[in-house]
């Protein structure tokens, strides 16, 4: 199948552009809770202020692209997982062994007053583990709750084969500029650049999986049908 990336990078946004009046505007996590009337599945779409497009339009470029719950049997919810992103409240910090975008952020910070040789070691921690990560948990709160994004209604079972998964895969593939001609590449000063994961450098994204696959076009057309089904913001 022949693609022009381009050209399906610039449908892409035009169909964010369409979901953003249809869900009423962007969001970010810092106005976000619970109470909000969070569709049960769905798919996420983040960007950050700084970060512009150059080669497929005007405004913000996505910088990651996420969904939830895709084994057999999973009950996790859209709000759980943008949840986990954004942190507690209390303590304004979080738990970056449950958010792979908390996780990545936080690789950033490597000067000497928030370096923690323990950050992103093992599947939980103890608790004078997690006091000494505290302050790197409350920049990367800070950091992601003031990232704008956009949610797509997508209620399917959840399994591997899903619909939110193939929008996601196929959404970070398209997007990922990892071992190929960068378009809409990071501004110079983006963040990303800082990460010790070299599949988020190279890729320009808050992703690793996906960011080396090809994408299938056809998926656009599955993104138009999902907007579009989707209700108007009242």
């Amino acid at each position: 199948m022949m693609q022009n990336r381009k050209d399906d990078l610039i449908r892409f946004y035009q169909l964010l552009d369409r979901l953003e009046q249809k869900t009423g505007g962007r969001l970010m996590l810092s106005d976000c809770n619970g109470r909000t009337n969070w569709p049960l599945r769905g798919v996420y779409f983040f960007m950050e202020p700084s970060e512009v497009r150059t080669d497929t339009g005007l405004g913000l470029r996505v910088v990651r692209v996420g969904t939830h719950g895709l084994k057999l049997g999973s009950k996790s919810t859209l709000w759980q997982r943008l949840s986990q992103h954004k942190g507690t409240a209390i303590s304004g910090g979080g738990n970056h062994r449950g958010s792979i975008f908390r996780l990545l952020v936080g690789t950033t910070f490597s000067d000497k007053h928030f370096e923690c040789s323990t950050w992103g070691l093992g599947s939980t921690a103890k608790g004078d583990i997690r006091r000494c990560e505290e302050p790197i948990e409350q920049e990367v709160s800070t950091i992601i709750r003031n990232m704008p994004f956009l949610y797509l209604d997508v209620d399917d079972a959840p399994t591997p084969s899903s619909q939110r998964s193939v929008i996601e895969r196929n959404s970070i593939a398209l997007l990922s500029n990892f071992q190929r001609f960068p378009l809409d590449p990071p501004s110079q000063a983006w963040r990303g650049y800082r990460c010790n994961r070299e599949k988020v450098r190279l890729s320009g994204l808050w992703n690793q999986n996906h960011v080396d696959e090809a994408y299938n076009p056809v998926f656009l057309q599955t993104l138009e049908t999902l907007i579009d089904k989707m209700r108007p913001y009242l």
